[in-house]
């Protein structure tokens, strides 16, 4: 199985009485680079969830987005922040004992106070990040959405090997046709050079001379180590698109060889039918590159 290394993925998390937005989303890249944009205050726990993307995913750039918003089916209205009146008293007792003030504040004065009342939204502010079960739920949400994004990135890399099996096959066609023509081409090239030779010269045949030229020629256009290698190198890359591992590197490694192979090929043609194949099998190279850019 192959994958893909474009995919999208979310999920939605409702816990401390908010709805935390998972989004992670992925495309081609050399590399596994994940890029984390999330609340400040979540920092520490980046570490962590960076380790559990990785794991899943070999290859490409991982943007992750986590968004947070207050749960209003969660809210329950104004509430009382204890931690503020607690600050306000000991701020009058520091009052009375460094400066010898007097009073003592009623119930009434200490409500009319700033930040006394706050609504549950600011009071779930205050005490989220002090909620030590955060980092597994955050874990738990981001598992969900990679799940979404290698569902996406499995489906997208079936399609694409899919594609590179019919290129392949492509491939595999032209040089079977390759095979068949090769040796028609020193027997052209003599029957050729045996009449041009005729015509423009009125000397005995000397077959001895005419013999060396044609060996010479023959080692010269001789493809068949190319064609071997080729054939090696297509039956490697139908064996990757089988594998469940990543691919991607180890394919454009091989689609570099198999050009290289053509290109030799090419130099050394000295045949219109195989010049015209040559062209053929770059060009399905070409796609076959671009396709396999995507893979992981």
């Amino acid at each position: 199985m192959s994958f893909s290394m474009t995919g999208y993925g979310q999920y939605l998390l409702s816990y401390g009485g908010y709805k935390v937005q998972f989004e992670v989303k992925s495309v081609n890249h050399r590399y596994c680079e994940v890029v984390f944009r999330m609340p400040r205050e979540w920092s520490r726990f980046e570490d962590g969830l960076r380790r559990m993307v990785q794991r899943k995913l070999a290859r490409g750039r991982i943007d992750v987005f986590i968004t947070r918003e207050f749960d209003d089916s969660s809210s329950r209205g104004t509430v009382l922040n204890k931690q503020m009146v607690a600050s306000y008293l000991e701020a009058s007792g520091e009052l009375e004992s460094s400066f010898g003030m007097k009073g003592n504040l009623t119930i009434s004065e200490m409500l009319q106070l700033p930040g006394v009342f706050v609504n549950s939204e600011e009071m779930s502010s205050l005490s989220v990040f002090e909620d030590q079960n955060w980092e597994s739920a955050l874990q738990e949400g981001l598992a969900l959405a990679l799940d979404e994004l290698l569902d996406m990135r499995s489906r997208e890399g079936n399609h694409l090997a899919a594609d590179l099996k019919s290129r392949i096959m492509s491939l595999q066609a032209h040089h079977a046709a390759m095979i068949q023509l090769a040796p028609a081409v020193v027997t052209e090239y003599r029957s050729k050079l045996k009449q041009r030779l005729t015509e423009i010269s009125d000397a005995p045949f000397d077959e001895h001379k005419f013999g060396m030229e044609i060996a010479i020629f023959a080692d010269r256009s001789n493809i068949d180590e190319e064609l071997t290698r080729l054939s090696s190198h297509m039956a490697q890359c139908e064996e990757l698109l089988t594998m469940r591992e990543p691919i991607g590197r180890k394919l454009d490694f091989l689609i570099q060889e198999m050009n290289r192979e053509v290109n030799t090929i090419g130099t050394k043609a000295h045949h219109l039918g195989l010049v015209n194949l040559v062209v053929e099998m770059k060009a399905e190279l070409e796609k076959i590159r671009e396709q396999a850019a995507n893979l992981e």
